[in-house]
């Protein structure tokens, strides 16, 4: 259909708005022209890959600069990226969590380096920019080093041969690797975004997952199908309809592995996180990855699980700092998960935690807290030791 006859982005979102599928937000529309403009750009642009001048000069002409979207936790930054990325009519497109992406971008750079090359990030950026035109990545965040040293190179790479980028952000770009190893190193980084993509704010004054989740249960006891199913209808209605796959967070040189996430809402069993030696640093890095965590299946916890109880009360100091908002189904109520025996005393501090998590107002009103590192967890500590409860 040609492109003058087709709705505007604008003209999808308002047709989803009178029908109940989102709530209309001045601040999102505004954004959405945009995204309009970098969609049209793509299209009239879809030609020219296979013409002369992308063969002679590796890019076409008139390739579109693309969109940085930062704004607070909730604001609808990704339902806006997944809105254009869905009604951009080619098909070298993907959109990916930037956690998975930099994963993939670490093994690709492992299997160029085995075959001698003196640049192991060029054939990894050729081979993206010979089959995509748009990039579109949620929750750009920089925690790692290596990534750090990475993700400049081959951004201006990827730009340079003409791959159009929209990436979704809670910082702006001045704010990604605050404080982070040789942080000048990825000064440079900051300042090739601020200049081929156009930061945008979404300054909406609303957090949407936070009016989803407001007045509705967010601790399901017993844990059982009735309990999964409530889970699973919220889980379907914070991620608009599913999660993206396995989240895999690099901490300390190990992966640690949520097995379901979108858009900073992820989900695992209790088992999960907390049935491996997992330590402080683990948790931490999850408490920084997502917003929204879903733990299920809690069990009674007693001198016989120790250690996971132990674990489980880690987790949830990490999130508690982090204000991350937690979903959980588990055996009983917080108060009467761990009633007898060693550490039963100290879990009441996690108890009384889980339940002012509950609180309708809590978590996710504003952006997340800072300092956990220094309010009792330890993030250089390895995996949980086993020993005592501290």
């Amino acid at each position: 259909m040609p492109l003058g006859m087709r709705d505007t982005l604008t003209e999808i979102y308002d047709r989803k708005a009178r029908r109940g599928a989102l709530r209309a937000d001045p601040a999102q529309r505004a954004l959405l022209q945009r995204l309009e403009h970098v969609r049209q750009a793509l299209e009239k642009t879809a030609h020219q890959r296979k013409g002369v001048l992308w063969g002679l000069f590796g890019k076409g002409p008139d390739m579109p600069k693309g969109l940085y979207i930062w704004g607070g936790v909730g604001r609808g930054k990704s339902m806006l990226m997944d809105l254009f990325h869905a009604n951009v009519g080619i098909l070298e497109k993907r959109r990916v969590h930037f956690h998975a992406f930099m994963q993939e971008i670490q093994a690709g750079l492992d299997t160029a380096r085995r075959t001698g090359v003196d640049d192991a990030i060029r054939p990894v950026a050729d081979e993206i920019a010979d089959k995509l035109r748009l990039l579109c990545f949620d929750e750009m965040q920089i925690t790692d080093i290596a990534d750090a040293m990475i993700v400049g190179r081959l951004f201006q790479m990827l730009l340079d041969k003409g791959v159009a980028i929209v990436t979704t952000s809670n910082r702006a770009p001045d704010g990604l690797y605050l404080n982070g190893l040789n942080r000048a190193l990825f000064l440079p980084f900051i300042a090739l975004l601020k200049e081929r993509l156009e930061v945008r704010e979404l300054a909406s004054e609303t957090d949407y997952r936070q009016v989803l989740l407001a007045g509705a249960p967010v601790y399901f006891t017993p844990a059982g199908p009735r309990a999964k199913q409530a889970i699973t209808d919220i889980w379907m209605e914070l991620t608009g309809g599913g999660g993206d796959g396995p989240l895999v967070l690099r901490v300390k040189g190990r992966n640690v592995i949520l097995p379901d996430h979108r858009s900073g809402v992820a989900r695992a069993s209790f088992r999960e996180l907390c049935g491996q030696p997992l330590g402080p640093a683990d948790y931490l890095a999850i408490a920084d990855a997502v917003r929204v965590l879903i733990v299920e299946d809690i069990p009674h916890l007693t001198a016989a699980n120790y250690n996971e109880a132990k674990r489980f009360a880690t987790l949830i100091d990490a999130l508690y700092e982090a204000r991350v908002r937690l979903i959980a189904s588990a055996a009983e109520e917080p108060g009467g998960l761990f009633t007898e025996g060693e550490g039963a005393f100290e879990f009441k501090r996690t108890a009384s935690r889980l339940r002012e998590m509950q609180g309708a107002d809590w978590g996710l009103s504003g952006e997340k807290a800072n300092g956990a590192h220094s309010r009792g967890l330890h993030p250089t500590a390895g995996p949980q030791s086993d020993s005592h409860w501290k």
